[in-house]
């Protein structure tokens, strides 16, 4: 089991960083868009001296990870090293295979492509347990060495790369830059919560015990009964609370209704949820008494 994980978080390492790199070479590049973190330093260089960019992003990948070796720790590094490393070389060989091909030159088409291509690699990345390296790592540093909150450093960090890349930038490629930031930041959160929210549901009924014993029976999801008393007249009643994945939430509105047409239903997204049945299955433990 172990090891299907690892080859698991292994090939979303793999395919994160080929969809990251292609993002660079396809749309991020071709508009000559300003970007952030690593790879804004690194066209950064290419600018003043002329260095190739995957040359740039190995050197200075090796010199972070090095860097969070020494400071972090070696377990650390080891969790870092495989994307550190493959990064620049696949946007290498995608240089030497692809050449000069463009598929647009429609700025915002490229700046939308590229921030959501980005943006999905890195959730990708982090999903599978991994950290992508290079500018990554001084705002880890700066958190465990002066607490630090690694958002302030990040943003602190983006803010002085773009504002180098403004030495031959026009002030517009500016404002496109941060759109790609943003467009980035929400895809990567996407990403990162895709396939994990769920349906949280409180029903109100005088007929509560039918309604969780057809949740129980029909639904097979886990129920909380909590007590409860109405504002008005004071009467005790019994609230249903239970989580259900998206497509689980008709069959509860359905089986509710049709046991009490007149119960009181809340529905709220809830982005995580940990637990039996959810983060670890259901015949790992024994089934705990409502």
């Amino acid at each position: 089991m172990m090891n299907r994980k690892r080859i698991l978080s292994l090939v979303m390492v793999l395919v994160g960083n080929l969809c990251y790199a292609l993002s660079v070479k396809l749309f991020l590049l071709p508009a000559n868009l300003m970007s952030c973190g690593t790879t804004g330093i690194a066209l950064l260089m290419n600018h003043l001296f002329g260095i190739p960019l995957s040359t740039f992003i190995l050197v200075f990948n090796i010199g972070m990870l090095s860097l969070g070796w020494w400071v972090l720790g070696r377990q650390f590094a080891m969790t870092t090293i495989l994307s550190s490393l493959m990064y620049p070389i696949l946007l290498d060989l995608l240089n030497r295979v692809l050449g000069d091909v463009v598929i647009t030159q429609n700025i915002m088409l490229n700046l939308l492509f590229a921030g959501m291509g980005l943006g999905g690699s890195l959730g990708i990345v982090l999903r599978a347990g991994a950290s992508t390296g290079g500018m990554d790592i001084p705002p880890l540093i700066l958190r465990k060495k002066f607490h630090i909150p690694v958002s302030f450093s990040l943003w602190t960090f983006d803010f002085i790369i773009m504002l180098c890349q403004m030495t031959f930038h026009p002030l517009e490629d500016l404002l496109y830059g941060i759109l790609l930031i943003i467009v980035l930041s929400v895809s990567l959160n996407k990403v990162m919560l895709l396939g994990t929210s769920k349906t949280e549901v409180k029903i109100v009924s005088s007929r509560a015990q039918e309604i969780r014993d057809g949740i129980l029976t029909q639904v097979d999801r886990g129920v909380t009964m909590l007590q409860g008393r109405g504002g008005y007249r004071h009467d005790e009643t019994e609230v249903i609370l239970s989580v259900v994945s998206n497509h689980e939430l008709p069959k509860i509105e359905s089986l509710a209704r049709d046991i009490d047409p007149n119960c009181f239903m809340i529905i709220s997204r809830v982005t995580e949820v940990w637990g039996r049945g959810f983060s670890y299955s259901k015949q790992s433990q024994t089934e705990p008494q409502t």
